[in-house]
């Protein structure tokens, strides 16, 4: 990275920086209400005024940059030497009661580590996932979704995210993770709140102390399950390791993954592209997926790196010890790499790149296409109850998630629970 550029510019918030200031424009508050009913709006609003690398805040008074550019995301997310995932000097200026703190702060876990320590984590993780069996899979999700959708297929309308999506993938990953029904429930509860960035603290403690005793049950009674073998593989890791890998899948599960189900049905229901197509069978669901990811993934904003000394990219000079967030929504939509047809093209930043990267995107994606199938195979005559443009979406910093999907279809008959 070259800093001997005299014209370069100094980002808005360099050293000096002491926050965005009450002039600040809405687009640099990624958590507010106005942020998330039009992040499309104000990602364009920050290209035009800052180009690829724009100055937010992730909370009040916690400042960051957000990358807008692919291909200035893809560099980075490749530099692992100048963009370690390690936050430790940065959390160290931020309030233990901040609301971000919890979701972005140090742990011994794959996602917050760089190099060796990385490595040993990544192995053990990746072992684990590796080893999910697919086919079993592809049964419990259709045992799941037909169970929940015997539940209200008589009624003639639902909220697809509380009474399908997150039940769903809630009971999915349990099973995965071999987690019982009682402790599933408390994994959840703190999850949210650490997502939602209400309550963090109260969440990750509620959710730390549901997996400690998962851990504790899976070391003394090992199963075909994802706890069990990060439990006794060779890494060797121990109670607080395997806790914190174990927060990094359900964090990468339960939010994402129903908000990537929820987010792709209201694109099958508004876009004749998708609707028709998907339910002609010209156009399969993980299309739908596909441009989902391109164009609002559930992540929207993550990857977070902190440089530990001042770098330069794209003309911009990057603080040291402060966060760099991938913007993976405006990255995927950055005009110099769009495209009109995107069908069949993966390309998006949705699953992250480099040595970060999403190890479980295969079991995502096939979660998420049988969940739709088998909504779509059942009631195929959905239809949004609410105009597209009443939908709410919650505030946060990092993800893109409605507060409901509410819809109606013919009533029907249960079908038999295979």
């Amino acid at each position: 990275m070259d800093d001997t550029h005299v014209s370069s510019r100094l980002a808005p918030h360099a050293p000096s920086y002491s926050g965005l200031g009450a002039g600040c424009p809405v687009q640099g508050l990624v958590y507010a209400p106005e942020f998330a009913a039009d992040p499309h709006g104000n990602y364009r609003a920050m290209r035009e005024r800052y180009g690829t690398i724009a100055p937010i805040e992730l909370s009040p008074d916690v400042p960051a940059n957000l990358v807008l550019g692919y291909r200035t995301a893809v560099r980075i997310l490749n530099d692992p030497d100048n963009f370690p995932a390690d936050p430790r000097m940065w959390q160290d200026s931020i309030p233990e009661d901040c609301p971000v703190r919890p979701m972005m702060q140090w742990y011994p876990n794959a996602l917050r580590n760089s190099g060796s320590v990385h490595a040993r984590y990544r192995q053990a993780y990746v072992a684990a996932i590796d080893s999910i069996d697919h086919h079993a899979l592809h049964a419990t999700v259709e045992q799941i979704a037909i169970s929940l959708i015997n539940s209200f297929c008589g009624a003639g309308s639902a909220d697809v995210l509380t009474q399908y999506a997150f039940p769903l993938v809630f009971e999915t990953l349990n099973r995965v993770v071999g987690c019982t029904p009682e402790l599933g429930r408390r994994v959840a509860t703190g999850m949210a709140a650490l997502f939602d960035t209400v309550n963090a603290a109260w969440g990750m403690e509620h959710l730390s102390a549901a997996l400690i005793e998962l851990i504790t049950l899976r070391r003394d009674e090992p199963g075909d399950d994802l706890t069990s073998r990060l439990a006794h593989h060779a890494a060797g890791l121990d109670d607080e390791e395997m806790l914190y890998n174990l927060i990094s899948f359900y964090g990468a599960g339960i939010e994402p993954m129903q908000n990537l189900i929820s987010n792709a049905l209201l694109l099958i229901l508004t876009d004749s592209r998708f609707g028709g197509g998907v339910i002609a069978g010209s156009l399969s669901t993980r299309d739908a997926l596909d441009e989902v990811l391109f164009l609002d993934p559930p992540m929207a904003n993550f990857c977070t790196t902190y440089p530990r000394q001042p770098v330069m990219i794209d003309d911009v000079w990057l603080p040291a010890n402060q966060p760099v967030v991938i913007s993976l929504s405006a990255c995927n939509n950055d005009p110099s790499i769009a495209q009109g047809d995107r069908n069949g093209n993966r390309s998006h930043l949705a699953w992250g790149a480099g040595p970060h990267a999403c190890p479980a995107r295969s079991v995502a994606y096939q979660i998420a296409q049988d969940a739709l199938d088998q909504l779509l195979d059942v009631l195929p005559d959905l239809t949004l109850a609410v105009p597209a443009e009443e939908i709410a979406w919650r505030p946060g910093p990092f993800h893109r998630a409605m507060t409901t999907l509410p819809v109606n279809f013919p009533p029907s008959a249960p079908l038999f629970v295979p």
